[in-house]
């Protein structure tokens, strides 16, 4: 009877443990937090004007694959130039969405060359179905004198989705 019964308590403390201990630092826990829609990023993928790009979504401090690191992933940088026409600096992205929800993008683009003061452009409110994608255009006021030539890269400073 006493082996029985060591047996069961040996038995019912492996099962305790492989519920509770054996999880590591990635489990879930019973009071948990939940995940938040909102993310951003500090990082985020760059495009040299000579046709070269980096993907998107490099590592933020912290993050450890967090949807922070998720948003900037999100977005690809199809072309950056100057456009004479309008006297802007531009960039033309991609979102692709490959959640399962919808998401509204926000995405800040940095400009920057060797000898140019370096610009920023903003856009939000870029929609995206789950499972498709969306382009968008930013751009931002030319703030030199020149043609545009110095300014050779520009890259995703930060990325969000709501």
């Amino acid at each position: 009877m006493k082996l029985r019964h060591a047996r069961a308590i040996a038995v019912f403390g492996i099962a305790v443990f492989a519920l509770t201990g054996a999880r590591g630092s990635h489990g879930a826990s019973c009071g948990g937090s939940s995940g938040s829609s909102s993310s951003s990023s500090s990082s985020g993928g760059s495009h040299d004007n000579d046709g070269s790009s980096s993907s998107s979504g490099g590592s933020v401090p912290g993050g450890g694959g967090s949807s922070a690191d998720k948003a900037a992933r999100d977005v690809t940088i199809d072309k950056c130039a100057y456009d004479p026409a309008t006297k802007n600096l531009t960039a033309r992205i991609t979102v692709k969405n490959d959640g399962a929800l919808d998401y509204d993008y926000s995405v800040t683009m940095k400009f920057t060359g060797t000898g140019a003061t370096s610009a920023t452009a903003f856009k939000g409110g870029i929609a995206v179905a789950a499972g498709a994608s969306a382009t968008a255009e930013l751009s931002t006021p030319y703030p030199g004198t020149g043609d545009g030539s110095e300014y050779t890269k520009c890259e995703v400073t930060r990325a969000s989705r709501l």
